[in-house]
């Protein structure tokens, strides 16, 4: 008989760029570097050549960038060197420097009648957020990006994904369930749709969902440490204790060093406990 084990899926351990297929399930912080990497399309062409000179520094030398994109922005560097400079801080882990600028680089967009980089600059603002574990402010930027009109079709659907990964890092599971039912419908193949779908079904006590939605994300990043990890969760919730065994064991094989496979272990430690008694 199974008995209460250690249900641990963070959500600091949710999420990211643009997932591949069978690619990893990124964190917040690797998700918001991959968003301010991220061009959007279809944008206007016009970057200036100061742009991408900033843009280099912020990828190999972030404190320079910094100072440059200060320079120009006292330029009248706009939305550009706003953006560099956002870019920077971003390589530094400077989440609400990172997030503030991007903010300010989506207000200079408007300004200049560019809504497809204003709405880009909402979704990077919104991450940088989220790292930041400032779900309020993740969302209000989010909530300007979706309200652009300009975000289709993929980007459209991780902008609903990441506003819905600020309602539960609130606690609000209702407003999330909508939301990640059509960053689903819209950016299926992304793995953490799958995950946070299923993660959010198990803590609402749908075992049905979360068991089809868990089956999902394993199918596109099985290997992912988070993925198993929740698997196991599910498993155990649903009284599978074999299922849940194979799933923590797999976290730590996969990802011995982090931080899901100190929660599989304190999980699994729990059977030798029991076993003793």
């Amino acid at each position: 008989m199974l008995f209460p084990l250690l249900l641990l899926i963070a959500q600091q351990q949710t999420p990211a760029a643009i997932a591949p297929k069978s690619g990893p399930v990124l964190r917040d912080a690797e998700r918001a570097r991959a968003a301010a990497a991220k061009v959007a399309a279809p944008i206007p062409a016009g970057e200036p050549p100061r742009f991408t000179k900033c843009m280099d520094l912020a990828t190999g030398d972030p404190g320079a960038a910094v100072d440059e994109a200060v320079k120009w922005n006292a330029d009248k560097g706009g939305m550009f060197a706003r953006q560099c400079l956002a870019v920077a801080y971003t390589n530094q882990g400077r989440w609400d420097s990172a997030a503030a600028a991007f903010e300010e680089a989506a207000g200079e967009a408007e300004t200049a009648k560019d809504g497809a980089r204003a709405a880009v600059y909402w979704t990077q603002a919104g991450n940088a957020w989220l790292a930041a574990r400032k779900p309020p402010k993740a969302r209000a930027a989010i909530n300007a990006a979706l309200a652009s009109g300009q975000l289709k079709g993929l980007a459209l659907g991780e902008a609903y994904l990441d506003r819905a990964r600020a309602a539960v890092a609130s606690g609000e599971n209702v407003g999330a369930r909508a939301d990640i039912d059509v960053a689903i419908a819209k950016a299926g193949d992304d793995p953490l749709a799958w995950l946070l779908s299923a993660t959010l079904a198990r803590r609402m006590n749908d075992l049905p969902r979360a068991q089809k939605d868990i089956a999902a994300a394993v199918q596109r990043a099985g290997d992912d440490a988070a993925v198993q990890l929740e698997a196991g969760n599910i498993a155990a919730a649903s009284g599978d204790e074999a299922g849940a065994k194979t799933a923590w064991n797999k976290v730590v094989a996969v990802a011995p060093s982090g931080p899901q496979a100190t929660a599989a272990r304190a999980a699994l430690a729990q059977f030798d406990a029991a076993a003793a008694k």
